[in-house]
């Protein structure tokens, strides 16, 4: 598993980071998310919606691992979009 992966888990269990479509929406709007996590293999409206909030609030967006992969990193099923809200989590996952 990849180091980003495992950091991910870490941050999930210390609440560093929101799961879920609307609720990184949500986020967003509030200003509390500092990094995305988008699947690679989100439906084409999912990646227009989260690309369109994340250029608005200037949030950099990262679609390098499958949904299966960020699902199992936090142990939940069907994730498809991650918020990192923790700031020095992401240092650590920009390593």
């Amino acid at each position: 598993m990849d180091k980003v992966l495992l950091n991910l888990g870490l941050c999930f269990r210390a609440n560093g980071l929101i799961s879920g479509s609307e609720m990184v929406c949500l986020g967003l709007k509030r200003q509390k998310i500092k990094y995305i996590f988008l699947a690679s293999d989100a439906s084409v409206n999912t990646k227009k919606m989260i690309h369109s909030k994340a250029e608005f609030y200037k949030v950099e967006v990262c679609e390098r691992y499958s949904s299966f992969e960020l699902s199992h990193a936090i142990g939940k099923q069907g994730r498809v979009v991650i918020g990192i809200t923790n700031e020095n989590f992401l240092e650590i996952l920009k390593k």
